[in-house]
């Protein structure tokens, strides 16, 4: 950790879990992260209808007692950043969200901002651009982006919406798992697999699992690391 930086970041695995409404299953956490601070920015690039979707998280937060303001409608998009004491970034595509914040030259506003205490909130390809790269998304390169270095608020990888193998399943392809061991064999950077329903609340140098699923950490040359909602990890920010 830096000297002088107060990072606060709550990174969510997903944004709808199954039997639930939009980010119903990490409300009561949102708000504890969020607290007083009532104003929120909303970065939609990861999907196509920015519109739409800034509608439909704008909603949500008013919900519970949010005013958020979509960074897509605003001309300024850095003097955006710089103006606002939280920022959510949203799930979908993380090549084109990643793609998005190069062409609007914001990686380095959003990350001196958060270095300098804006809270922020990513939910799956959202919470993919806080790691160093995108290397470990599930997601299509369906646009190029210029690198895929990222936002390294974290570091460390994150893999949202974790799967562990089906031993019932016919599936003959690589596992998560497999895939992740693979991106280890080419980067020494671990990597936390975070199942569906599961996030991480980070505090400067404190790191901890919440939600209702586990998640799993892998690093170069060691057996993954099963953890619970509640432990610790073991990373430096």
């Amino acid at each position: 950790m830096s000297a002088g930086t107060n990072k606060r970041l709550l990174l969510i695995s997903n944004s709808t879990l199954y039997g639930s409404g939009y980010l119903d299953h990490a409300a009561n956490e949102i708000c504890d992260f969020l607290a007083d601070t009532r104003q929120v920015l909303f970065v939609p690039f990861a999907l196509y209808d920015h519109e739409a979707y800034s509608s439909t998280a704008a909603e949500r937060f008013q919900a519970m007692g949010y005013q958020l303001t979509s960074i897509h409608a605003q001309d300024n998009k850095q003097q955006a950043v710089e103006n606002a004491p939280a920022i959510f970034i949203g799930g979908g595509n993380t090549f084109r969200l990643l793609k998005a914040l190069y062409d609007y030259d914001l990686l380095s506003v959003i990350s001196r901002r958060v270095n300098e205490g804006m809270l922020f909130i990513g939910s799956s390809a959202g919470s993919n651009v806080a790691a160093p790269t995108i290397k470990t998304t599930n997601d299509m390169p369906i646009v190029e982006p210029p690198s895929f270095t990222a936002l390294g608020l974290v570091t460390f990888q994150i893999n949202p919406h974790y799967l562990d193998p089906d031993p019932n399943s016919r599936h003959m392809g690589e596992t998560r798992e497999e895939r992740i061991l693979q991106f280890l064999e080419e980067n020494d950077v671990p990597v936390v697999g975070l199942r569906e329903g599961s996030m991480l609340r980070i505090e400067n140098d404190s790191i901890v699992l919440k939600g209702s699923s586990g998640a799993r950490v892998f690093r170069r040359g060691d057996a993954p690391v099963e953890l619970k909602p509640g432990e610790r990890l073991e990373f430096r920010n």
